[in-house]
């Protein structure tokens, strides 16, 4: 691979951890990043000082020496012209390649990585672990265990950077921003904010402690108050969400199990995938995006929940699909099918989570069996599921 190749011959890694103007590293995917920073730092470097020494030169060399000497045309060999246009292009596209390189490799946390809710105010930060534990302006993290922060505002704009894990993102409100790590070695490392977000901008600040898996282990189980899905699950239940999201017949929301992580189609017929922007937008302003086959029925709940608790209902439907991913999800009921001509009305039954209407007294019309037949078992409905707990 370039990147190690150029890693491993350069060592600007090593170097960059005698020059103490630099913070340590502290994470997996630090060095990566301080060799592009070195190699952009030697290469532009190295430009500027050949360009300045060769000013002096030439001004010193070409200089006019009598007062009636008068400049010569001078023609610049074609080989020349092609250099400097194909040397400056391989190192801006070497800059371009290596720097895409490095993005897509931390752009996306690896599968399995512990994920830890974080929200950002005037002028703290607050941190949810998924077992239940609560922090302010202090992180504990496990060493050699990929990290992810899923970050949301609840104010202004703000920016998490933790110099020796080389990480920087902003905090955005009403949408959520994920940053990963992997610490690989214990300490404790300066956490800032590097957007000016207020007066007290200057005191919000924190430390991130790496331990030692058994020690994190130790710090988890001295500290834990209930989960977050559970805490979402009981919110869930008293905001009364169970009564739509049913997952049966008469169902009036989607199914929520399982749908994490999925692709739903929207009344507009646009396709996206469920992650957690989608599900915090549709429980703040369910009308944005309608899925298909349901109705607009759903209350906002902008400005009446807390962030913390739109983390809980949000972790609590992710938590739904690792319950639930053994069933299938429930298709969005279908619109009924038209009508033949001159048939009557009441004998058409509606199809998906439409109850069928029925006069009162009167009865469904039964089905005779031929003789010495076996009975016919009932029909069980198709939309039928267990109702999450």
């Amino acid at each position: 691979m370039p990147l190690t190749i150029l890693t491993t011959c350069f060592n600007w890694t090593a170097a960059a951890r005698r020059v103490p103007l630099f913070p340590e590293q502290a994470s997996a995917n630090a060095p990566n990043v301080d060799a592009l920073y070195f190699f952009m730092l030697a290469v532009c470097g190295g430009v500027s000082i050949a360009i300045v020494l060769l000013i002096f030169y030439f001004a010193v060399k070409y200089r006019r020496r009598t007062p009636d000497q008068l400049a010569e045309e001078a023609h610049v060999p074609v080989a020349l012209e092609w250099a400097w246009i194909i040397i400056p292009s391989l190192f801006f596209m070497s800059f371009f390649g290596w720097g895409a390189f490095v993005y897509f490799k931390d752009a996306k946390a690896p599968e399995g990585a512990l994920e830890i809710a974080c929200t950002g105010r005037q002028w703290m930060w607050k941190f949810q672990h998924p077992d239940g534990q609560r922090e302010i302006n202090t992180l504990h993290i496990p060493v050699g265990k990929p990290v992810k922060l899923v970050m949301v505002s609840e104010d202004v704009i703000h920016s998490m950077f933790v110099p020796a894990f080389r990480i920087h993102m902003d905090v955005i409100p009403k949408r959520y921003t994920e940053v990963w790590f992997e610490a690989t070695k214990p300490g404790t490392y300066h956490m800032f904010c590097s957007q000016y977000c207020g007066t007290e901008h200057a005191n919000m600040i924190g430390s991130v402690i790496a331990l030692e898996p058994h020690e994190y282990q130790t710090w988890l189980n001295g500290a834990a108050t209930g989960s977050l899905a559970l805490r979402g699950e009981a919110l869930f239940n008293k905001l009364a969400c169970n009564g739509c999201h049913t997952g049966d017949a008469e169902a009036r929301g989607p199914y929520l199990p399982g749908l994490y992580g999925r692709n739903v189609q929207l009344t507009t017929g646009e396709v996206i995938v469920a992650d957690e922007n989608y599900i915090r937008e549709s429980i703040l302003k369910p009308g944005v995006k309608i899925a298909a086959g349901y109705d607009n029925i759903m209350p906002g709940y902008d400005g009446q929940l807390t962030e913390e608790q739109i983390i809980e209902l949000v972790a609590y439907i992710k938590h739904l699909g690792k319950k639930y991913e053994q069933f299938e999800p429930v298709a969005p009921p279908t619109a009924p099918a038209p009508r033949p001509a001159g048939q009557n009305p009441d004998q058409t039954l509606p199809t998906g989570n439409v109850k069928p209407s029925m006069t009162p007294g009167t009865s469904p019309p039964a089905t005779v069996a031929p003789a010495g037949a076996a009975p016919t078992p009932s029909p069980v409905s198709e939309g039928t599921r267990p109702k999450p707990n």
